[in-house]
């Protein structure tokens, strides 16, 4: 866990949590397994036919620019046939590369002013800040679009370490208009609480990517719709 300099967040606080009703209902933001080849783009597409998506984070690891952006392209188009804003996950360079709708960055990955010079004003920008609400409103004073909390559950996607509880969601909707993003481990059947606790996205890799895209892309669907 992050030492926070804000200090722990009174439980109570996510008791008394209403959402803004001016705030856009939570929507869906699906993150790529790391093996994009072979079927997948028409996994991707299959599951965005089914249920919208606000943004597909395209998420590749030791590999090179060249391979990435080969397999970069096709999701891309399928994206942007469906009005799917197309995310890079780390790579600011390959995200200008590829003319992508925005990067995702982790706390190591570069800063979001580099993101901004390098791809412009209407770019998204996301940044992951983990449990910590002194991380995420740097990532705000810095210019990033969105702001990333988690691993809430536990998840076999990528090693994690920081696991704040849903109260996060709660005071970050409450105090500030950024989106913000919740992330790790989370299925239909967990979901739920994230959501009720202000979650303006609930990013998902593994609840689609390892079982029947189909199926859950329906299930998440129903969900946020409740």
């Amino acid at each position: 866990m992050i030492e926070d300099p804000l200090g722990p967040l009174d439980p109570d606080f996510a008791a008394s949590f209403q959402r803004d009703d001016r705030r856009p209902p939570c929507q869906l933001y699906l993150i790529s397994p790391l093996d994009v080849s072979g079927a997948f783009p028409e996994r991707l597409a299959r599951a965005l036919d089914i249920a919208p998506a606000a943004a597909f984070q395209l998420r590749l690891k030791d590999i090179d620019q060249h391979s990435a952006a080969r397999l970069a392209e096709p999701l891309q188009r399928i994206c942007a046939d469906r009005d799917v804003a197309f995310i890079i996950n780390d790579s600011i360079s390959l995200a200008k590369r590829l003319g992508a709708d925005g990067v995702h960055l982790g706390q190591d990955d570069g800063d979001p002013r580099e993101a901004r010079a390098a791809l412009g004003p209407a770019a998204q920008i996301g940044v992951t800040c983990h449990d910590s609400r002194h991380l995420a409103m740097e990532a705000g004073e810095a210019g990033a679009d969105y702001v990333a909390f988690g691993s809430f559950y536990p998840t076999t996607t990528k090693t994690v370490q920081h696991h704040p509880e849903p109260v996060i969601l709660s005071w970050w909707s409450a105090v500030f208009e950024l989106p913000c993003v919740a992330i790790g481990g989370i299925t239909p059947a967990n979901a739920a609480p994230l959501i009720d606790a202000g979650a303006d996205f609930i990013a998902v890799s593994g609840a689609v990517w390892n079982g029947d895209e189909v199926a859950a892309m329906k299930a998440f669907d129903a969900l946020l719709r409740r």
